[in-house]
């Protein structure tokens, strides 16, 4: 059994099954996936989020406002805890920090950062963490925000051994996209080697970052499963181990996720 804790279901390319979300869920179904978080990046389509989640049991919604929106509305903390009232709301994100598509004066982001983190704790829903080209004011804002108090995932982890062990540190998972699949990203391979079994995830940030052998075609949650098999066979264990741990791991992090 899999889950995939990160994905994007209102955002699929359904056209393989005549525009239909049951098809895709029965495909990842075929291939041991058994639950699926469905992750929000803006306000203006949380409900395009939070409705396959209501309507499938073994779907769960989070919400937020990625990092590299800025034309929609940004929430207050307070308008974040309304939203995650909802009992299929089992987290608060995706949030972060991400200097590699914005420019110029980032405070913005790192406010935004600060309201998510304090829906989180206040909420106590855990946190889905964005870091890119910002690990330093990213790892800060954590640790002065006191985020591990809750807790949560860094998604679509990408970072080097170390800076790992201090995500780690801060009570924070580590979640595995396709990226692991790919023959460039030796640093994360070692941190898949080398990562505490009771403290990894794996992903697809569908429809995003499909792993080989689909790498440049459209991610679905299917191919979990190829993400799984390359990290038991980094790891050098049964695919069957990696399933059983990322999905107990999956149910110990989202407390409030009915299994």
């Amino acid at each position: 059994m899999l889950v995939d804790s990160h994905c994007h279901l209102d955002r699929l390319d359904l056209e393989p099954y005549d525009g239909q979300l049951q098809g895709a869920l029965d495909k990842a179904n075929e291939q041991g996936v058994s639950h699926f978080l469905c992750v929000c990046i803006d306000l203006e389509h949380f409900d395009d989020v939070l409705n396959p989640a209501k309507e499938h049991k073994n779907i769960f919604a989070s919400v937020g406002v990625h990092p590299n929106e800025d034309e929609g509305h940004d929430p207050s903390a307070e308008e974040l805890l309304k939203l995650a009232a909802h009992e299929k709301v089992i987290a608060i994100g995706e949030t972060g920090l991400d200097y590699f598509r914005s420019e110029g004066d980032l405070e913005w982001q790192r406010d935004r950062f600060r309201q998510h983190i304090a829906a989180s704790k206040q909420s106590e829903k855990p946190l889905i963490i964005h870091m890119r080209d910002a690990t330093e004011d990213t790892l800060r804002i954590m640790k002065e925000e006191d985020a591990g108090e809750v807790g949560g995932v860094m998604h679509c982890f990408v970072e080097d051994w170390e800076t790992a062990k201090r995500a780690l540190d801060l009570n924070f998972y580590i979640s595995f996209s396709g990226i692991v699949t790919f023959n460039s990203a030796k640093e994360l391979k070692e941190v898949a080697k080398k990562m505490p079994k009771e403290k990894m995830l794996v992903e697809t940030d569908s429809p995003y970052l499909a792993p080989v052998p689909f790498r440049g075609k459209p991610n679905q949650p299917a191919y979990v499963k190829h993400v799984a098999e390359h990290i038991a066979e980094l790891r050098g264990v049964r695919l069957e181990e990696v399933g059983e741990v990322t999905t107990e791991n999956f149910f110990n992090l989202f407390k409030n996720a009915n299994y």
